[in-house]
């Protein structure tokens, strides 16, 4: 995890941002560890759990829960829209950057598990062996060549950093 961290900052400290929305924030760790404070944050889970532990975690920030899909904001609302480990989760993932681009000024920051090089790391640590090696939960399985797909459909890259066993990308909105 350090690496990835080490990463994701990487890749937002060439930006400027004084707004952001995490899609699929999970209990808020993530924006705790890579956000600085000051930065107008909102984290948004379909998990209402996920939800409450992180605002009991981290009541400094702000979350909701909402939908990848059917984001409650305006369109422009966020300089920076990050999507961490949520794609994978996805049936619909082409809704979904529909989705973050509409909510986003301008940039974007995604990451999935490099596949299939997750599975077989799954299976050499000896789970999920009946799934063949998948996880849990994802229903989406992204080459990096997948995930550069998706996102240029709505962003076009900036940067891109591999974390193994994640791809992690920069993205910027097109007009």
């Amino acid at each position: 995890m350090r690496g990835f961290l080490r990463n994701a900052r990487a890749l937002i400290s060439a930006i400027t941002f004084d707004s952001v929305l995490e899609v699929g924030c999970g209990p808020g760790d993530l924006a705790a560890n890579i956000f600085p404070n000051g930065v107008g944050y909102v984290g948004l889970d379909i998990d209402e759990y996920q939800v409450g532990l992180a605002r009991s975690r981290y009541p400094d920030k702000s979350f909701t829960v909402g939908s990848a899909y059917d984001l409650p904001f305006a369109p422009d609302s966020f300089d920076l829209v990050v999507a961490c480990e949520v794609f994978e989760h996805l049936y619909y993932p082409d809704k979904a950057i529909c989705e973050l681009a509409r909510v986003s000024k301008r940039w974007g920051l995604v990451s999935v598990p490099w596949e299939p090089v997750w599975r077989i790391l799954n299976m050499t640590r000896g789970k999920y062996w009946s799934a063949y090696g998948n996880t849990p939960g994802h229903v989406q399985h992204f080459s990096r060549k997948a995930i550069r797909q998706l996102c240029n459909t709505q962003f076009r890259i900036k940067k891109e950093r591999n974390s193994f066993p994640w791809t992690m990308i920069l993205i910027e909105k097109t007009e």
